[in-house]
């Protein structure tokens, strides 16, 4: 069991840390095309059932987004619109869903991907569209939910998608919520990814949780000052 174990933790690592290797962004979606079939396989988890190497990595930024938007929310998760950015297959819809939002929108860079996220019957619509290339395909208010890694080998990325996002809050877009720093993000795929952004004491990466609200439903609600985080992120 232990060797079995060992040998899941070194697929896993390998698998993500040749994404995490790719800057290209037109190769990265090409890895997620080619992922997209498998990225859902299940393996039991206490009593539920979590994708393999989701699993295997301790990835926990899909059920800390919610934790994140549960305590921002200033109505009842079901009268929420929520937009998926970057959606994937649907792990946080899962967890939304599990936590009464209903009202789900997702869209992604990669269709297969959305295919599978499609097929988990979660969203009540889908959408194809690459943040920073092309706009936001939802024209009604609503929150918007995004996580990346803050480790080293992902601050170029960091900075670009920060770039992008303050671009589109001066335009008048959006205003954002939360910025949550969380340290136990997943577990660090290799040496290379030990550094300022991993906790040497466990081998976990850390992240970042943005939390956006449309401007126009932010003007009419009167949205206050950002909520300081839990203590546990």
């Amino acid at each position: 069991m232990a060797q079995a174990e060992a040998g899941n933790l070194a697929e896993a690592r390998a698998r993500v840390g040749a994404l995490h290797g790719i800057t290209d962004l037109d190769h990265k979606l090409h890895f997620y095309e080619r992922w997209a079939p498998d990225y859902d396989q299940r393996v039991p988890v206490g009593s539920a059932l979590c994708p393999q190497d989701v699993a295997t990595l301790q990835y926990h930024a899909p059920c800390l987004a919610v934790d994140c938007l549960a305590q921002a929310l200033p109505v009842p998760p079901h009268a929420a619109l929520i937009l998926d950015v970057a959606c994937g297959t649907g792990l946080v819809a899962a967890e939304l869903q599990a936590r009464g939002f209903l009202q789900l929108h997702g869209v992604d860079g990669s269709p297969k991907m959305l295919e599978q996220a499609q097929a988990r019957g979660l969203y009540q619509h889908l959408s194809l569209c690459t943040l920073g290339q092309e706009p936001l395909p939802s024209s009604e208010g609503g929150l918007v939910c995004l996580t990346t890694r803050t480790n080293p080998s992902n601050l170029r990325y960091k900075e670009a998608l920060e770039t992008v996002l303050d671009r589109l809050e001066q335009a008048g877009a959006w205003k954002r919520l939360v910025a949550w720093p969380v340290d136990r993000w997943e577990l660090a795929t290799s040496e290379l990814e030990m550094g300022p952004g991993t906790s040497d004491r466990d081998g976990f990466i850390s992240g970042i949780i943005y939390l956006y609200r449309k401007q126009d439903m932010a003007q009419e609600e009167g949205v206050g000052p950002s909520p300081q985080p839990p203590a546990d992120l």
